[in-house]
């Protein structure tokens, strides 16, 4: 069956003033649909090759599938990860992981920030379960899929492409982040996300 762009959990002005909704419109509705699209086709291709038995486009076509794939994942992800009246703090079983991980919520909160306002050009700071180690990690992601993990399954996605704050933050993208977390960030998503990859 062909991937279908997941509708919001929420309206779109409902994140407002924190994230505008023309900035949600676009980037729901052209730069995530555009990776639904582009993942359909890749798959249509391969799909194709397989049945004509051409092997000669699958390096192009991985790479492709490997791009539209992971930004579909991680897009729908990152919507599910904000809500109206975010922020705050995470509790239960999550906030024990996080200081068992990384000694404190505020360790936690100023190595992911920084490591999400470096991203150099395009990506995503993300929180992850790696199944391999048992431990909570955060990874720097350039595009959608570079810098990946092995073993990890993602709980939290901060979009740091420009499409994503541009609108309103312009070229802060550190304000973005901290507003992110401050007023956006959905804690009961990414604890139900945690209680489910662990």
């Amino acid at each position: 069956m062909p991937y279908e762009l997941p509708p919001l959990p929420y309206a779109y002005d409902a994140l407002e003033p924190h994230y505008d909704e023309q900035t949600v419109r676009l980037h729901h509705d052209k730069h995530h649909a555009g990776y639904v699209k582009g993942l359909n086709a890749a798959e249509e291709k391969l799909a194709a090759a397989r049945a004509s038995g051409d092997m000669s486009s699958v390096k192009a076509l991985s790479q492709l599938l490997a791009f539209h794939g992971s930004g579909h994942v991680l897009h729908t992800i990152f919507w599910t990860n904000m809500k109206a009246g975010g922020g705050g703090t995470p509790s239960g079983a999550l906030a024990a992981q996080i200081d068992a991980d990384f000694g404190s919520f505020d360790a936690f909160l100023a190595q992911f920030k920084a490591a999400t306002t470096s991203v150099e050009g395009s990506g995503w700071g993300l929180l992850v379960w790696n199944r391999l180690t048992g431990k909570l990690e955060i990874l720097q992601t350039l595009n959608h899929q570079h810098s990946s993990q092995w073993g990890s399954v993602p709980l939290m996605a901060v979009d740091v492409w420009e499409h994503a704050y541009y609108l309103k933050y312009q070229n802060r993208r550190a304000e973005w982040v901290n507003t992110f977390f401050a007023s956006l960030v959905n804690w009961d998503d990414v604890g139900a996300r945690f209680g489910g990859a662990k």
